[in-house]
């Protein structure tokens, strides 16, 4: 029997945001996926959102310091929840740049610009959806 394809989206809340995120098929995704829902005090580093989840995966091999706009990810070192909606003060003229290697697990549905509200220590809730 055949794994059964269930196309996994997750959904943020921060104040009054709601933002939708299409995951992609990647180990990263399906852990995090399960353990839902989390939340947690948000960290801005520049234009990202960070947080401490209770999840531990491992560096996947396609893992990135380089990131796109509305790229959500996984950072093994910190065990952190990314939320990239511009550049971080790693950035450079070629592109957003994170603290170090993630994986890139998701992407946000719409303008990630409206995370650009939120400031350190609001609650950030992600549940399935």
């Amino acid at each position: 029997m055949g794994w059964q394809v269930i196309e996994m989206k997750i959904k943020i809340f921060v104040n009054d945001i709601e933002a939708g995120v299409e995951l992609e098929e990647t180990q990263t995704a399906r852990t995090i996926y399960n353990s839902l829902p989390i939340d947690g005090a948000a960290n801005r580093w520049g234009d990202e959102i960070y947080f401490v989840i209770p999840v531990r995966v491992d560096e996947e091999k396609n893992a990135t310091d380089i990131v796109e706009k509305g790229d959500v990810a996984y950072w093994p070192e910190g065990s952190c929840f990314c939320i990239f909606f511009g550049k971080t003060p790693e950035s450079t003229e070629d592109g957003i740049r994170a603290a170090s290697k993630v994986n890139v697990f998701g992407k946000i549905i719409g303008n990630s610009a409206i995370f650009k509200t939120v400031n350190n220590g609001d609650l950030v809730v992600v549940e399935r959806g």
